[in-house]
This record gives structure tokens, C-alpha cells and sequence, in this order.
């Protein structure tokens, strides 16, 4: 019987070894992320699933060209997939004869489907903060595995 007994404590503390090494992989190194909605679109289509890094975010070196997994800054609820069309001191061409410079601590996010997606265009620079991974390749569905490169 105390044989049992340690054996399952064993294996309960095995389980919560390997939990937490997963939470922290997934939390500080990389995770998976379904996508929806057409935004993306030819890039990326709704249910794709992307494999994504968090170490770019936090050395902040997200550059021009990346594709990325932010909170929505209306709804911060909400994640977003969008591609870095400007960098911070950048100037950004947001009418027919009107720009803007993306503010220090910013990015101007844009969806590659310029007709399609709710971006930089309608809620402004995104702060980089706001930032959580960079796409790095697209893992599902199984013919469309692709590197996901600037």
C-alpha cells in the first residue's frame, strides 16, 4: 500500500515538472496560434496555424516585414495577426497626399489584404507593447507548410 502511495506521488510530481516546463516554453519561447479571419489573405488563410516566437518582442528587434500576434488595441480581448509595414521614425502614407511618422515605441501594422482588414489604417500606430509573437512559419494545414520570412 505505501508503495502505491509513493509511486503515485512519483508520477503526480513527474506530471508537474513537465507542466511547468511546458507553461514556461509556451509562455516565454514559442507557442502555436490558430488564425481567423480573412486579413492575411494570401498569406495566411482562417484557420491556418501558425507557429510563432516570443524572444523578438522582448529583445524588441520586430522589423519591417515581419508578421506578427498582437493584442487588438480596440479589444484587448482580441488578438490580431497583422505585417509590419512601418517602424518606429518611419513615414507612413496614410492618404492621398497625407503621411505620418510612426511614434518611437510604435509600429504601423497592416493586413495583407488591403481591402479586407481592420489595421493601422483605422485604430492608428500599435505600440509595441502591445506586441505578444512573431510569425515564423505555418504549420497547418499540412500543404501549405511554409516559412513565414520578411
Amino acid at each position: 500500500m505505501k508503495s502505491h502511495i509513493l509511486k503515485l506521488f512519483s508520477s503526480i510530481g513527474v506530471v508537474i515538472q513537465y507542466g511547468c516546463i511546458a507553461h514556461c516554453t509556451f509562455e516565454y519561447i514559442g507557442d502555436f496560434v490558430l488564425c481567423s479571419g480573412p486579413s492575411m489573405e494570401p498569406t495566411i488563410f482562417s484557420d491556418d496555424v501558425l507557429f510563432t516566437e516570443h524572444i523578438s518582442p522582448l529583445t524588441q528587434s520586430i522589423s519591417k516585414g515581419d508578421i506578427i500576434i498582437a493584442k487588438c488595441p480596440t479589444n484587448p480581448k482580441q488578438q490580431i495577426c497583422k505585417r509590419v509595414v512601418a517602424i518606429q521614425g518611419e513615414k507612413i502614407k496614410t492618404g492621398f497626399a497625407s503621411y505620418q511618422i510612426v511614434p518611437i515605441g510604435h509600429v504601423w501594422l497592416q493586413g495583407d489584404n488591403k481591402n479586407n482588414s481592420t489595421d493601422s489604417r483605422s485604430y492608428g500606430p500599435v505600440p509595441l507593447g502591445l506586441i505578444r509573437s512573431r510569425a515564423v512559419c505555418k504549420v497547418w494545414p499540412p500543404k501549405s507548410i511554409s516559412m513565414l520570412s520578411s
